[in-house]
């Protein structure tokens, strides 16, 4: 399943290098692109861990849309 993560409260390469950390601890995913502003992610994995990693990694969650 593919899905499109809308991130609020990043600006710079260092807050990318956050999410793909945070997102790159969870199981389930098989694949993931982070942009500012934007994560898509490829894999089984839930919306609510998916809002959790971001959420500790210091960045709101404005939406999850499956693709």
């Amino acid at each position: 399943m593919k899905k499109e993560v809308k991130i609020e409260g990043m600006s710079c390469g260092h807050c990318v290098m956050h999410v793909k950390e945070a997102l790159g601890e969870l199981k389930g995913i098989n694949n993931f692109e982070v942009e500012i502003g934007k994560a898509v992610i490829e894999g089984d994995i839930n919306d609510e861990s998916i809002k959790a990693a971001i959420d500790d990694a210091g960045y709101d969650v404005i939406s999850i849309t499956t693709l």
